[in-house]
């Protein structure tokens, strides 16, 4: 316990949340009454603009717009085949690649060369360094403290799956259904992700701390649309990560009622977004190869949960973690 490690593609982090070192990156509750703020108040989110390089020539291609399936599998593959880099040695590759073309004078491999060389620094940094994108110590302050016994739970857009198993482990006993409607993310996303990545949680039976892994989990996978499944309020928790953002505003009402619609009464919704803040507009910039495939906003956490208490949600919680606002909210 109380470790941290960095492994060649991605932190392990099994440091306590609670720390005084740790509570800048924590900032919960910062309304006090959702019912008095308005939008004239917060504005609007800030939509990412720059666009993928591969859509662009897809739609070059197909003389349309990229569908919004083909998009989710172009950004799965493309943002996959990062998680799964060994990052010191492709970094140390990158270098090379450049200095070779500079040492050629070959000056469009400079110009591309300077750009592998950023993107991998700054995945090395955001990743590994800083653990941004999972963020354990920030998720295990979000989902602390709920009042749920051997919960089931359902991860919407789940991708690898990284939050439910981290939510698994902090509620042990969790029965998990994921679901996702691009079938690489169960057959690659979710099943490589690496077996031995720990995950601190809970054991009831001592009351202390206890690691598990991928295999602990009991979890089902599948592949749906969200509008087509079959289940009922059935759920102790709802969840998704980075979901809401990819809608506009028309189809938002929508999107928060795909977490109602399957809650158990008195059940938790729990969603998160990224941060709207100058590090996340520059991330989005420089990686827009790899993760500008569909529509993106950043938000404020007063946008968000704006938007998730307009459409029948009282906030329990609030507040923003490293790169992410986060939001756990009960059926109005």
């Amino acid at each position: 316990m109380e470790h941290t490690e960095l492994m060649p593609n991605y932190r392990v982090d099994l440091r306590s949340h609670i720390s005084p070192e740790y509570q800048k990156f924590i900032c919960f509750n910062p309304v006090n009454d959702w019912s008095l703020l308005s939008w004239k108040d917060v504005g609007k989110p800030y939509e990412v603009k720059s666009v993928a390089r591969d859509r662009k020539l897809w739609e070059q291609e197909h003389g349309t717009s990229m569908d919004a399936h083909t998009a989710w599998t172009h950004f799965n593959q493309s943002f996959h085949q990062w998680f799964i880099k060994d990052v010191p040695a492709e970094i140390t590759k990158e270098k090379a690649a450049f200095f070779k073309g500079l040492k050629a004078f070959n000056f469009h491999q400079v110009r591309e060369g300077i750009g592998d060389v950023l993107r991998i620094h700054l995945w090395n940094y955001v990743h590994r360094i800083q653990d941004g994108v999972w963020d354990p110590r920030g998720k295990r302050a979000l989902f602390e403290g709920l009042d749920v016994q051997k919960p089931r739970i359902l991860f919407l857009g789940a991708a690898e799956g990284y939050e439910a198993m981290q939510l698994a482990a902090m509620y042990p006993g969790a029965e998990v259904v994921m679901v996702d409607y691009d079938e690489y993310c169960r057959s690659t996303r979710f099943a490589e992700f690496p077996e031995s990545y720990p995950f601190l949680g809970d054991n009831p039976q001592t009351g202390s701390p206890q690691i598990y892994y991928k295999n602990d989990f009991n979890i089902e996978y599948v592949v749906d649309d969200i509008r087509k499944l079959p289940f009922g309020k059935e759920f102790d928790m709802v969840l998704s990560v980075g979901l809401l953002e990819h809608f506009p505003d028309e189809i938002k009402p929508e999107v928060v009622d795909w977490h109602r619609r399957f809650l158990k009464p008195g059940g938790y919704a729990i969603m998160t977004t990224p941060r709207n803040q100058l590090r996340s507009r520059l991330f989005y910039q420089i990686m827009a190869d790899v993760m500008n495939h569909t529509y993106r906003e950043l938000m404020t956490v007063q946008q968000m949960g704006l938007y998730i208490y307009e459409n029948g949600f009282d906030i329990c919680r609030h507040g923003y973690i490293k790169v992410h606002n986060g939001v756990v909210a009960r059926v109005r």
